[in-house]
Parts: C-alpha cells; sequence; structure tokens
C-alpha cells in the first residue's frame, strides 16, 4: 500500500507545481556608437510545464521592455493675448524612458484592469505617479504624453507581438531605437492562465554609448565647465572660418 502512496503523492504533488519560464535574450548589452541606427531585442524561450504535461489550450504570454523611470514635466501651451505661452503643465515622476510590451492577444483579453494595472500591462495602465501644482485634466496630460512618446518610437504596443510554437516555445522582437536612452533596462515575461499570471521571469539589459561617443559624454558630465568653454570656442572658429570663405 505504502509502495502506491508514494507515486501518487508524488503526482499530485507534480500537478500541484506552477510552470516555469526559461528565457533567454539576444543581448545583454547594447552599444551606442556614431553609426548606430536601432537594434532589434529578440526575447526567447520555452515554458516548462509540471509533468511534462503540455496544455490542449495555447497558454498566453506577455513580454515587457522597461527603461529606466524618469521624471518629465507636461505642458500644455495656449494663445494668450495673441502670443503662445506655457499655462498649465503636469509632472511625471516614474515615466519610463522606454516602454514596449508585446503580447499573444490584446491585454483586455488576457487580465482585467485590476491585474494590469499591478503588472503595468500596456500603456493605459502605466503607474506615471503624476504630481503638480496645477493638475488640471491629469488624463489629458497623460494621454499627451503617451502620444508624443509614441511619436517619438520610445512607447509601443504589440497586441500579436509573441509568437507561440506547439504551446511550448515563445518568441518576440523589441525594435530599439536609435534615440532610445541610455541606462539599465529590465525584460520582464509572464505567462498568464484564466487572466492571472501564473509565473514570470526577468532579464537586464545595459544600453549605454561606447566609443567616442562615450568619452564626450563623461567630459560632458564630469567636466561640464570646460566642456562648455570649449564647445563655445569651436562655435566660434567655426564661424569665423566660415566667413572667411564666404567673403572670398
Amino acid at each position: 500500500m505504502k509502495r502506491l502512496l508514494l507515486p501518487l503523492l508524488l503526482l499530485l504533488l507534480s500537478a500541484a507545481a506552477p510552470p516555469r519560464l526559461i528565457t533567454d535574450i539576444s543581448h545583454s548589452k547594447i552599444d551606442i556608437v556614431y553609426s548606430f541606427a536601432g537594434a532589434e531585442l529578440l526575447i526567447f524561450g520555452a515554458i516548462q510545464y509540471p509533468g511534462g504535461q503540455t496544455p490542449d489550450e495555447p497558454p498566453d504570454i506577455a513580454v515587457i521592455v522597461r527603461g529606466p523611470p524618469e521624471a518629465v514635466t507636461v505642458r500644455r501651451k495656449a494663445r494668450v493675448a495673441g502670443i503662445w505661452i506655457n499655462t498649465r503643465s503636469v509632472r511625471f515622476e516614474t515615466a519610463p524612458s522606454f516602454y514596449s510590451v508585446a503580447t499573444t492577444r490584446p491585454i483586455s483579453e488576457l487580465v482585467n484592469d485590476e491585474t494590469a494595472a499591478i503588472y503595468e500591462l500596456g500603456l493605459s495602465h502605466l503607474q506615471l505617479s503624476p504630481v503638480s501644482s496645477d493638475s488640471g485634466d491629469i488624463r489629458t496630460f497623460e494621454q499627451g504624453f503617451l502620444s508624443l512618446r509614441r511619436r517619438e518610437g520610445l512607447y509601443s504596443d504589440d497586441a500579436q507581438g509573441v509568437e507561440l510554437t506547439e504551446n511550448v516555445l515563445y518568441r518576440a522582437r523589441i525594435q530599439i531605437p536609435s534615440q532610445v536612452p541610455v541606462g539599465n533596462y529590465t525584460v520582464e515575461i509572464h505567462l498568464i492562465d484564466e487572466g492571472k499570471v501564473v509565473a514570470s521571469a526577468m532579464r537586464e539589459i545595459s544600453i549605454d554609448k561606447s566609443g567616442f561617443e562615450r568619452q564626450v559624454s563623461v567630459a560632458a558630465e564630469e567636466h561640464s565647465f570646460s566642456y562648455g568653454l570649449l564647445a563655445v570656442v569651436l562655435a566660434l572658429l567655426l564661424g569665423w572660418t566660415a566667413g572667411l570663405f564666404t567673403r572670398r
């Protein structure tokens, strides 16, 4: 009897265990040089099911690539006495410098609003932490900010950006634009089943300037006064040189 109970207990335990995500990325470091025109980040991996039992229904995957947070002030201009001036503003304290999400289906079909807000799934569920003495219509400012970041290529979402193979293998491609900010990025992968996140994995990416661009950036930060003075001198010298050729 005991010999039969032990395998049965092990079978029950394996069935109750949650699935596991095995994930890797194509780049753990992206260098920005003078010729940098953007990059493509490939996130891929497999779903390890307990007991090796692959479900009949395809699972859902959400992949989020997030840049370091930054404080951003959004201003609205209005025409006063014939002059366009800044009239109202809202400051967002925790806006991601870069945000891209790819899923197997539209997020509204994967999870409810509460779960989407917890994991910040989708642009409409980002926690931007707005603070301002002139709050006004916060939602309007948020929509304007998200629209601006979309046009810049820094925010994006793809409702069919994750490909599944035989309900086990998954992959997603995230486009990194040329104007991407430097910093440490995180890649979050979530396995979703019946509206709940049942497994997650995370990877990190470093995006930084390299070569001559990095030397200039470091010089500007560590020797700001000398860098500014040199920039002014070079501008004057180039202007004077251009004037000589023009007179000739």
